[in-house]
């Protein structure tokens, strides 16, 4: 028997245009909120005609996180972050790390830890589905920013180690700017990483193609 797909709802939100989103089971009519950073009313319609069942942190940057409080109360849903996310003064009713799963509806959400942009940056993988919630770690035209050397290099093991094997049919939805497909910036990834940095940090972009 085949399993309707998880409706996914998108808005732009707050001064620096997050994205956040939700995913919806059309069979069941349950729901998760990704990231609420801002402007909690559309954060609201965005699940109104669902049940949500918890809403889903990519990572605890504060542009990420500025309707969280509201929306917790709004809700009244368990919060689920990265464990990391403590030491950054969000406590959470479920503490993920890489390969956990989170329930929604008829289809299961898989837990990849992607840090380097922040130690508690995970994305969620839709199984059996092309779609993965990115938050920060990864955009159509390079990586999340960094603020340290550590940071930097941390952000090169996740791309070789986690984002790179996914593959190319991957549609990557990161927390600012356009969706994307992997394999059209596969070949830019991975001269990025092979290439040496020294000791850089800050933002990044990938190559052009053919430098």
């Amino acid at each position: 028997m085949t399993t309707t797909p998880l409706q996914l709802q998108h808005r732009q939100v707050g001064p620096w245009r997050m994205n956040t989103y939700a995913l919806i089971c059309p069979t069941t009519g349950e729901s998760v909120l990704f990231d609420p950073g801002d402007d909690q009313d559309i954060l609201a319609e965005m699940v109104a005609d669902s049940t949500p069942v918890a809403i889903l942190l990519t990572h605890s940057h504060p542009d990420h996180v500025g309707a969280l409080d509201e929306m917790r109360q709004r809700l009244n849903v368990p919060l689920m972050t990265h464990q990391q996310a403590a030491t950054h003064g969000i406590q959470s009713d479920r503490a993920l790390t890489d390969a956990d799963t989170v329930q929604v509806g008829r289809h299961q959400l898989r837990v990849y830890y992607t840090p380097g942009h922040i130690d508690d940056q995970i994305c969620f993988a839709i199984e059996g589905d092309p779609r993965i919630i990115v938050g920060d770690t990864i955009f159509a035209g390079g990586p999340g920013k960094t603020w340290s050397v550590e940071g930097f290099q941390t952000t090169l093991a996740t791309l070789r180690d986690v984002v790179l094997r996914w593959p190319d049919e991957t549609l990557c939805y990161p927390g600012h700017g356009p969706s994307f497909r992997l394999g059209d910036i596969r070949a830019q990834v991975e001269a990025f990483i092979q290439k040496d940095h020294g000791a850089f940090y800050g933002d990044a972009e990938w190559p052009a193609m053919g430098e």
